[in-house]
């Protein structure tokens, strides 16, 4: 079926039944009711490619993340698929797998298909393929992953990772620790110097001291958390409490405790970043500062709508906004 087709059905004209599929212009309620009703019985699929073109834009948006293994994306995924459905919109899924290459390739096959926005959650400290984005015309998020330079610039979701770190460190002390180590993240990211600086900073509001031992950064991945903690405990130096930048590194931290036969939280207190769904699984039941990660979606893609809204109507970008959402400590047995 075609669009003649469609209109002879209805008993009107070919503009009519392209104004009611479009909805942009006025038609009268009878009318619409016509046409609605021929179009059912004629079972009208509208091709989209050819609306696209027509429209200048797809419906659909790109959302790029490291990787869906990544525990914290599936809850950033979903909320971000939620909000995009509630407004018709299409989510396609691309896994970065950390690569700029795989990530060029990614952009260049979404303007292809007339893509309509990017919320990218896989940003490096040099990837000017992504900053370029708005400068192009396109609506762009960047979600936790962004530099400083970047707020004001482009739209930015995050957890506020500072009090993130803060939170984590003062809590432990407060519950009677002293030797509070931290396992930190890729420290090129700005999330993870973030909740470095928190840590920093609660410990000296605490009255302890910062040991350079205790600062456990990556070497060899996530898995060579695993060897630096049984190091520690070789030299009879390990920590009273271990406060992890994110809860797979502190399933990391657990497993090597558990495997030097030492009890959590009696021996060390484990605390992570992120209340990932088997944060609440392992044994014991790991606290962690939670980040919302389903409403950190839905935030995304609200603010790429309101984007793609704005430049529809007055044909160029809005101004950037800045979203900080506030995290929750979640205490469960690894650390009571």
């Amino acid at each position: 079926m075609n669009l003649k087709q469609v209109a002879a059905v209805a008993g009107v004209s070919v503009s009519t039944v392209s104004r009611v599929l479009n909805g942009k212009s006025y038609v009268n309620e009878e009318t619409r009711r016509i046409v609605t009703e021929a179009i059912r019985k004629t079972n009208y699929q509208p091709n989209a490619l050819a609306q696209s073109l027509k429209m200048g834009r797809s419906n659909t948006i790109c959302l790029m993340i490291p990787s869906i293994e990544n525990l914290m994306f599936p809850k950033l995924t979903r909320g971000v698929e939620d909000e995009a459905r509630k407004n018709g919109m299409t989510v396609f899924l691309c896994n970065t797998d950390e690569d700029a290459t795989i990530e060029k390739s990614y952009l260049e096959t979404m303007k292809q298909r007339w893509i309509d926005g990017f919320i990218v959650c896989s940003l490096g400290s040099d990837a000017p393929h992504i900053r370029s984005l708005r400068d192009e015309g396109y609506p762009l998020v960047l979600v936790n992953r962004f530099e400083e330079s970047d707020i004001g610039k482009v739209d930015t979701v995050t957890s506020d990772n500072f009090q993130i770190g803060y939170d984590a460190t003062r809590y432990l002390a407060r519950i009677g620790h002293k030797r509070i180590a931290i396992v930190c993240g890729r420290e090129e990211l700005l999330l993870y110097r973030e909740r470095l600086r928190g840590y920093r900073k609660a410990l000296a509001d605490s009255g302890l001291p910062e040991r350079e031992e205790y600062l456990l950064r990556e070497s060899g991945g996530s898995n060579g958390f695993y060897y630096q903690i049984r190091e520690l405990a070789e030299q009879g130096q390990l920590p009273d409490a271990i406060f992890c930048t994110s809860d797979p590194k502190a399933f990391v931290v657990m497993h090597a405790l558990h495997d030097m036969g030492l009890r959590i939280p009696e021996d060390v207190a484990v605390l992570g970043v992120d209340n990932v769904s088997m944060s609440a699984m392992v044994e014991p039941p790991l606290s962690t500062m939670t980040q919302h990660l389903y409403d950190m979606g839905m935030e995304a893609a609200k603010s790429l709508i309101r984007q793609i809204e704005y430049k529809d109507k007055y044909g160029e970008l809005p101004k950037p906004q800045r979203m900080i959402m506030n995290s929750d400590l979640i205490v469960r047995r690894s650390t009571k």
